[in-house]
C-alpha cells in the first residue's frame, strides 16, 4: 500500500503540469490581456513621450505595462518562470487585487469553505439513512412518496430554487422568515455568543439549502440503489436462510458492501475547500469562491486564474487518492499492492 501511495502521489507532479500549461496557454492565448484592461482606463489619456501608438497611449506606457506584468518575455519563458514560482508556492500577484495571490484566495476562502464543509457533511447525514429506509420500505408509500420527492428536487436548479425561496420565504410576495443576502446581520458585533451563534444560522438555512440540494438527492438515490443490488446477492439469501432477521441483513451485512459505491465521493471532502457557486453567492450576496472565480475570469487575472485552478485540480487530485484509500478500508478484497 506504501508503494502505490508514493507512485500516486509522483504521478500527480506531470499531471498537475499538464493541466498547468494547458491552462496556461488557453488564458494566454484567449482574446483580451491584463494590459487590454488597463489600457481601457488610459486610452483617452493619450500624449506621452515616445510617440502614442494605435491604442491611444505612449510607447513608453506600453512598454512599462508588459514590463509591470510580464509579457515583456515570450510564453514559454514566462511559464517556466510560473512553475519555478510554484515550486516555493508562490502564484504570483494578483493584478486585480494587486495583492499576492494566496492573500486573495485566503480572504475569500472562508465563505465557501463554511458552505462546502456544512453541505458536504449534511449531504453525507441525510443520504444514507434515508436511502437505507426507502430501500428496506421499497415500492411502499414511504419510497414511492421519497422518490416524487427526491425527483422532483434534482429538477429544481440550485439557482432557480434560491430565488424561489427568496420570493416565498424572505419578504418577497410572502413570509418574510429568512435573511435576503449576507452572512450576517448588521448589529452581528453586538450580539452575545448564542445570539451571534443563532444569527449565523438564520442567515446560512437559505443558501445551505441549494447548496445541499442536489447532492444529497444524488446519494440518496444511489444508497438506495446499492443498498437493493446487494440484497439480491446470494449471501444474503444465506443470510436470510438462516433466520437472520430483516434489520440484521440490511444493517450489518448488505450495508458494508453497499457502501463502496458512496465511498467514491469521500474523497471529494478536500474539494469542499474551494466549494464555490457563481449564481448562489451572487443571490444570497456571498463574496466566495464561485464569485471570485467569475470576476478573475472577466478581468483576465491571470496570476489569480492560475493560482485557483491549480489549487483547485490538486485537491481533485488527492480527493481521487483519498477515495482509492478509503476502498480499501470499505472493502478488504481491494489491494493495491
Amino acid at each position: 500500500m506504501a508503494q502505490y501511495l508514493i507512485k500516486r502521489l509522483f504521478a500527480m507532479i506531470p499531471t498537475m503540469l499538464g493541466i498547468s500549461l494547458i491552462v496556461f496557454a488557453i488564458i494566454n492565448l484567449a482574446p483580451g490581456s491584463p494590459i487590454e484592461q488597463k489600457l481601457q482606463a488610459l486610452r483617452f489619456g493619450g500624449g506621452g513621450r515616445g510617440g502614442v501608438n494605435s491604442q491611444g497611449v505612449s510607447n513608453d506606457v506600453m512598454e512599462a505595462l508588459k514590463k509591470q506584468y510580464g509579457f515583456d518575455k515570450p510564453m514559454p519563458v514566462r511559464y517556466v518562470i510560473w512553475v519555478k514560482n510554484l515550486a516555493r508556492l508562490d502564484f504570483g500577484k494578483s493584478f486585480t487585487y494587486e495583492e499576492p495571490v494566496i492573500q486573495v484566495i485566503a480572504e475569500k476562502l472562508p465563505v465557501s469553505l463554511q458552505f462546502g464543509i456544512i453541505s458536504f457533511i449534511l449531504s453525507y447525514i441525510i443520504a444514507v439513512p434515508w436511502g437505507i429506509y426507502m430501500a428496506i420500505k421499497e415500492n411502499k408509500f414511504f419510497d414511492i412518496a421519497s422518490s416524487f420527492v427526491l425527483f422532483l428536487t434534482y429538477s429544481i436548479p440550485p439557482f432557480m430554487l434560491a430565488i424561489l425561496m427568496i420570493v416565498f420565504l424572505s419578504g418577497g410576495s410572502f413570509l418574510n422568515l429568512f435573511p435576503i443576502g449576507g452572512m450576517s446581520s448588521d448589529a452581528y458585533e453586538t450580539l452575545s455568543v448564542a445570539g451571534k451563534f443563532w444569527d449565523r444560522v438564520h442567515h446560512f438555512i437559505l443558501p445551505l439549502t441549494c447548496y445541499t440540494i442536489g447532492s444529497f438527492t444524488t446519494l440518496t438515490l444511489l444508497m438506495k440503489n446499492s443498498i437493493l443490488e446487494e440484497i439480491k446477492r446470494d449471501y444474503i439469501r444465506t443470510a436470510r436462510a438462516k433466520g437472520v432477521n430483516e434489520r440484521t441483513v440490511y444493517l450489518r451485512h448488505a450495508l458494508r458492501n453497499a457502501l463502496i459505491p458512496i465511498a467514491t465521493g469521500i474523497g471529494s471532502f478536500v474539494s469542499v475547500f474551494f466549494a464555490g457557486s457563481l449564481l448562489i453567492e451572487t443571490i444570497f450576496q456571498l463574496d466566495g469562491i464561485g464569485l471570485l472565480s467569475y470576476t478573475s475570469v472577466l478581468s483576465r487575472d491571470y496570476n489569480l486564474i492560475m493560482g485557483m485552478i491549480t489549487i483547485d485540480s490538486f485537491l481533485f487530485l488527492l480527493g481521487n487518492l483519498i477515495s482509492d484509500l478509503i476502498y480499501v478500508v470499505v472493502d478488504p478484497r481491494i489491494d493495491f499492492s
